[in-house]
């Protein structure tokens, strides 16, 4: 059975997607950028910005839950310049302390026009 993950201290889509999914005891997160939740704006101009507004929205999904990123077993990360590489992974390797499963993409463009947008899926214990 597949059940729906919502906090309010996370940005809501508009679209028809989900924060998160649970099933047993899995957690699929959507991809997460550096908007805002409260003004539902991107935050920052920079990759270190963005990139820790979105390390806020997903600890704030996995926190609903009783996760934290320790709980994080496979990430995907885009990014608009892989340039930024080393300043992104300075924020990433703050967070993300267990060395989860990755892959990073260049892509050309994201959702307003932000940086880097992040996908997790972790795992209850």
């Amino acid at each position: 059975m597949v059940e729906t993950v919502y906090t309010p201290n996370a940005p809501v889509s508009k679209f028809p997607i989900s924060q998160a999914t649970k099933v047993g005891n899995l957690y699929f997160l959507s991809g997460q950028t550096g908007v805002d939740p409260v003004s539902g704006q991107l935050v920052g101009e920079t990759i270190e910005q963005q990139a820790e507004q979105t390390m806020r929205n997903i600890g704030a999904i996995l926190e609903s839950e009783g996760l934290d990123f320790t709980d994080v077993a496979r990430v995907t990360c885009y990014m608009s310049d892989m340039r930024n590489t080393p300043r992104f992974n300075a924020v990433f390797e703050r967070y993300f302390i267990s060395s989860p499963a990755r892959s990073c993409f260049a892509v050309q463009e994201l959702p307003r026009n932000c940086l880097c947008e992040l996908e997790v899926i972790a795992a209850a214990k």
